[in-house]
């Protein structure tokens, strides 16, 4: 037993002092992003290499993200509506033939358009769809959904704003459900920014459009091909949308989202700050606010838009279009005091507009002079300038035009008319009724009489688009980085009712240079300059809309939600990704 004792100790100390003698392995861990490398020294001149991948932690699932409205939506379907507030609720369900790079605003092949090429003369487009994205109801979205889409914004019985989209078309050809042929009848150097609408699911109307006016699908969509489904909308409440699993670019981890309509700026702050809402469109006055809650981010960035008091050229209290069916203008009768140039020169003359952006806005926007924004810069034409504020130039403007207090009761009067007109904007927006009540105050200390009210969204914009307004404060926003805007100007958007030419604008030059600055061979930004150039001069000497400011746009929302990344072109553009964090 002794010896055997020994020997075994004998081996053990033997088996030390080899150890001893031997380099000993030494393990060396370095994390390289997700990946973790394990340096393995077999012997003096072997070493292994493992590479153990991490897993990685699943996205938190759950939660509902909420956002916040000052107006409710007006209709649920992207070809008939000409509201903001429709469309932030279309960009979640509508699918879109082209997509838009959230931070350059470039079109790039993000959505159904996988590729695409343009034929030598520019006429002839030809798209290549995926073939991964699906309705909801398990039907494929496909080039037919889009010859649909786009035929029936052509159809005369289909009213809709968005007629300017397919005016050049000549064709639409489905080669076969993935491949698509779009062919224009002239050159049209926005033409692919054209055919970004939300596309309709073809296999749920009528093959002759005769129900798209009609459609109970315009207020509760029942398909979805974006990353959420429709759930309900509550009129002047919310809309509430669930997360679309069958979703092409990967299901929402979020259960659903809901938007929420809120028309006092107050209260949409409020509940900002105590997370009933994730996020907010903040106002000038609100910036600072949110900017010193530790709980939110603020996004900062200068929109693709403008502020300004639309001028109503024509009668309203008989709204003509500008062309007739046969395509011939009609002479309308001009409205009865803004018709006048010398009443809205002075109009310019007699607003303040730095105050209004430094008062109002809260030095959140910057001075425009026409219709481009400054950052087209190949289009834009920085020798215009804007209107000097200069109240004594205004009145005489006036005067000189026959416009005269001669009863001293402080509103001038013309062929015994008074200078009497009526502004509007809508209610919630305190930014727009600031303004309309510094604008008030400005013109009438000249000699008008500014009857001044904020009314709702909805009656604003019947009555903007019906062409029954005198004066209306408003702004456009996702102007894109193309400065054609023909659908403002050109007198064939002149139509009661639907056209966003809704301050009757009619000018032969102005049409001319539209024409001719989307039909340049090749599209060469140099030679199109020329025509957006001469536009911008025109229009500011015209004064259909007083600009007011351009916008610098400013976006709370909560930290609690991780992943948001937004860009100046696109808050929403990676949603899907979006995960709680409580």
């Amino acid at each position: 037993m002794a010896q055997r004792r020994f020997s075994l100790l004998a081996m053990l100390l033997i088996a030390a002092l080899v150890l001893a003698a031997c380099p000993q392995p030494t393990p060396i861990v370095q994390t390289v992003q997700e990946t973790v490398v394990v340096t393995q020294v077999v012997t003096e001149t072997q070493v292994q290499e493992v590479v153990v991948t991490a897993t990685p932690e699943p996205p938190q699932q759950g939660g509902v993200f909420v956002s916040a409205s000052s107006a409710d939506a007006t209709i649920l379907n992207p070809i008939l509506s000409s509201d903001s507030a429709s469309s932030g609720v279309h960009q979640f369900l509508f699918p879109n033939l082209i997509g838009q790079d959230a931070f350059s605003g470039e079109i790039v092949p993000t959505e159904l358009a996988e590729s695409w090429s343009v034929s030598d003369d520019g006429l002839i487009w030809t798209f290549v769809l995926r073939q991964d994205m699906v309705w909801s109801d398990g039907e494929q979205v496909d080039a037919n959904d889009f010859k649909f889409t786009y035929d029936a914004i052509a159809a005369e019985t289909v009213e809709t704003p968005r007629k300017s989209n397919v005016e050049l078309i000549e064709s639409i050809e489905v080669v076969d459900d993935f491949t698509l042929v779009v062919t224009f009848s002239e050159v049209k150097c926005d033409g692919l920014g054209d055919l970004g609408l939300g596309l309709l699911p073809s296999h749920l109307y009528a093959e002759d459009f005769s129900d798209i006016m009609t459609s109970a699908l315009n207020e509760e969509p029942a398909v979805s091909a974006g990353p959420f489904t429709f759930n309900q909308w509550v009129r002047d409440d919310n809309v509430s949308l669930l997360g679309n699993d069958g979703y092409f670019k990967g299901a929402p981890n979020m259960d659903g989202l809901i938007i929420k309509t809120v028309p006092d700026a107050g209260a949409r702050l409020a509940q900002l700050q105590t997370g009933e809402i994730d996020t907010l469109g903040l106002q000038p006055e609100q910036l600072t606010t949110a900017q010193l809650n530790p709980d939110l981010n603020v996004y900062k960035f200068k929109d693709d838009g403008y502020s300004y008091i639309a001028l109503n050229q024509a009668n309203p209290e008989n709204p003509q279009p500008g062309l007739d069916e046969d395509g011939n203008k009609i002479e309308q009768e001009p409205h009865p005091i803004l018709g006048d140039l010398a009443v809205r020169q002075a109009i310019a003359h007699a607003l303040d507009y730095n105050t209004i952006i430094n008062k109002v806005y809260l030095g959140q926007g910057y001075l425009m002079a026409a219709n481009v924004v400054p950052a087209v810069e190949w289009a834009y034409n920085a020798d215009i300038l804007p209107y000097e504020y200069n109240t004594e130039m205004a009145a005489q403007i006036l005067e000189d035009a026959g416009w005269v207090d001669s009863d001293g009761d402080g509103v001038r009067e013309k062929d015994g008319k008074t200078l009497t007109l009526n502004l509007k904007t809508n209610a919630g927006n305190t930014t727009r009724e600031d303004l309309g009540a510094l604008a008030q105050d400005q013109l009438n200390s000249i000699g008008f009489d500014i009857q001044f009210e904020a009314i709702e969204f909805g009656t604003m914009v019947g009555e903007m688009l019906g062409q029954t307004f005198d004066m209306v404060i408003i702004g456009w926003t996702g102007l894109g980085t193309d400065p054609n805007d023909d659908s403002f100007w050109a007198l064939r958007f002149d139509t009661p009712g639907s056209g966003f030419n809704f301050v009757s604008y009619s000018n032969d030059r102005v049409d001319e240079l539209l024409k001719a600055g989307l039909s340049v061979p090749g599209c060469d930004p140099a030679e199109r300059a020329p025509y957006y150039k001469e536009i911008q001069q025109i229009i500011h000497d015209e004064i259909p809309y007083v600009f007011v400011s351009g916008t610098i746009g400013n976006t709370g929302y909560t930290k609690r939600w991780q992943g948001v990344d937004p860009g100046p072109w696109a808050f929403y553009w990676n949603v899907e990704k979006w995960t709680l964090q409580e």
